[in-house]
């Protein structure tokens, strides 16, 4: 089997950690580190020189012109990913795009037709169903164990998580990461970022949502890092409503601070009892795999990583480990021609009802979406 050459862009937080990954002994015998491109050309280079990648650009043309490259993983601000993936199918380069390959839904339709037609391969993080026991959920759900779900909930928050990541509190390139545009727009806020990972999970889990309703704003105007007041224009304080119909809804969160489930796992509620987070009427789930995870670190949240296909003992320890899942996901399709369960049609589904939430809270008005996690 000949490798994969794979070019990285953008060489920040999330990079340099599923570099990490990629450099282990069972990749590197099916994927070449072909290049890296970031616009600080200090950075590009000592992220090339730490992980033995072959070239660094400053140029994003340049990376999608080199003919090593033949597949892309897009780690990159979010705001630059729908032009950024939008160029690489054009380049004819397989994709890998972190979460969200796109801030729009008719941007994230426009990609997903565009891979269609050049027959090329797209995997937009996050695979939530890729997890064992989302798929357990699913079944538990539909085979009726807890009588007729009513209702859901899911969401997450921001916090201080971003300003305080290992990898921005030190002083060389590598380490002195700004996260400013993660609060921005566009594409900076908690949607974007954060909620999308339980979206995911609940719209694999339930199916596709019809409406949406919302409300949403920017509650923190500014933030501090290292010492330096950061404006912050991006909503983060959304709080929505979904209808997957016949009178299912659920109520998801992407806010400043707080939450109300576990992890990023949501909370199911049936009229003979309730899934909430990792347990089913107050006991733990039985999925494939449980036992694993509840071993790894004492929290089967992290553990739930443990199980994913790709994760052996050289990337158990490591962070990031569902995005590295994501990128072997486009590995096994490329090479192997075997189809990944994260799809750019769910993706694209996603997107839309993180955009249906800002447009129906700013019109007052309730959105009517018209994809599904299986169509764009």
């Amino acid at each position: 089997m000949s490798k994969i050459g794979l070019g990285i862009v953008g060489g920040g937080t999330i990079a340099l950690r599923v570099l990490r990954h990629l450099v282990q002994r069972d990749v590197a015998q099916r994927v070449s580190l072909a290049a890296i491109c970031d616009p600080v050309a200090d950075r590009a280079r000592a992220a090339a020189d730490k992980f033995g990648i072959a070239r660094w650009f400053t140029d994003y043309q340049e990376l999608l012109a080199c003919d090593e490259v033949s597949a892309v993983t897009i780690a990159s601000p979010i705001n630059f990913h729908f032009e950024q993936v939008r160029e690489a199918l054009l380049a004819s380069k397989h994709i890998h795009c972190n979460k969200t390959m796109a801030t729009t839904g008719a941007e994230a339709r426009e990609l997903t037709q565009l891979a269609r037609e050049r027959n090329l391969r797209l995997v937009p993080s996050p695979g939530e169903m890729l997890r064992p026991h989302n798929q357990y959920i699913k079944e538990v759900i539909r085979r009726g164990d807890i009588g007729t779900l009513c209702w859901a909930v899911c969401g997450a928050a921001f916090g201080t998580y971003h300003e305080d990541e290992r990898e921005r509190q030190g002083n060389d390139v590598l380490s002195n990461i700004d996260p400013s545009w993660y609060f921005r727009k566009p594409g900076g806020g908690p949607l974007y970022d954060m909620t999308v990972y339980p979206l995911t999970a609940l719209t694999g889990i339930l199916g596709s949502v019809l409406r949406v309703t919302a409300l949403s704003g920017t509650r923190i105007k500014e933030r501090e890092f290292r010492g330096k007041m950061v404006t912050c224009d991006a909503d983060d304080n959304t709080v929505m409503l979904l209808d997957f119909g016949e009178n299912l809804f659920a109520f998801a969160h992407g806010t400043a601070s707080g939450r109300i489930t576990q992890g990023f796992s949501g909370n199911y509620f049936g009229t003979r009892g309730s899934i909430v987070g990792l347990t089913i009427n107050g006991e733990p789930l039985n999925y494939p795999g449980a036992e694993v995870a509840r071993r790894a670190a004492g929290d089967a949240n992290i553990g739930n990583q443990w199980l994913l296909p790709h994760i052996n003992e050289h990337h158990c320890d490591l962070p990031e480990q569902h995005v590295f899942e994501d990128v072997m996901q486009l590995v096994d399709w490329v090479a192997e021609g075997k189809p990944s369960l994260v799809t750019p049609e769910h993706a694209t589904h996603v997107i839309d009802i993180i955009e249906a939430a800002y447009r129906a809270s700013s019109t007052g008005q309730t959105q009517t979406l018209t994809t599904t996690i299986e169509h764009a």
